[in-house]
């Protein structure tokens, strides 16, 4: 599980990612929007920043933005371990792979709900995770798009042991039992989690939710 910090309530930031760490979170998602790649703005290095002296939870920065090249440095730098970026903004993949390990960090690559995986055959045996959107980036809240599903279906059967396979987006309880099933190991949620009224509960049952689908799956 990967608790998303854009769902928190921001006037009690540290409380909120506090009650998921302590309750066994590993994995911070940090959801960047910089209202060009996206139609919506989020936060930046100095959240990010306050945040890490205070948290031992694996930041993972998804750059929803247009320059990831020119601001993945200053992500780092501010306590990011790993970096994903968006497929759909750079016209030299390999390169920003490439750029991102010199930093330090893990990297990723994002593809969109309609973003085929041919965009990302150059780069697919490098990098560390794929992460496939389940909505459309810029906003939390939205439903679940299951036609999905099937690229990460084919995603799971072409990465190696070592890669993670993510999903962002409408997942709940209703929908990580199959995002599951297709293969996905890291689920990202949002309001599924800081939304409800006991965010640890709500974690919980979806990590449970998770494991049993992936267990079924593999017993059948």
């Amino acid at each position: 599980m990967a608790p998303s910090l854009l769902a928190a309530d921001f006037s009690r930031l540290y409380e909120q990612v506090a009650v998921v760490e302590e309750a066994g979170a590993e994995i911070l998602h940090l959801d960047v929007m910089d209202g060009h790649f996206v139609p919506n703005i989020s936060f930046g290095v100095p959240v990010i920043e306050s945040l890490r002296s205070r948290s031992k939870m694996f930041f993972d920065a998804h750059l929803m933005i247009t320059e990831p090249m020119r601001y993945a440095e200053a992500f780092v730098k501010a306590g990011a371990d790993h970096i994903t970026f968006h497929i759909e903004v750079t016209e030299e993949p390999q390169a920003l792979v490439d750029h991102i390990r010199s930093l330090g960090a893990s990297v990723g690559v994002c593809l969109n709900p309609t973003t085929p995986i041919s965009s990302i055959e150059s780069i697919l045996a490098v990098v560390d995770l794929v992460l496939v959107m389940s909505v459309w980036p810029g906003f939390g809240g939205q439903a679940f798009i299951s036609d999905v599903l099937r690229k990460v279906k084919e995603l799971s059967e072409r990465m190696g042991d070592h890669q993670r396979l993510q999903i962002d987006g409408g997942i709940d309880p209703n929908t990580i039992g199959s995002a599951a099933v297709a293969g996905a190991d890291t689920f990202v949620a949002g309001s599924a989690i800081f939304g409800k009224p006991d965010p640890v509960e709500a974690m919980q049952l979806l990590r449970r939710l998770a494991q049993g689908s992936a267990v079924a799956q593999s017993k059948s």
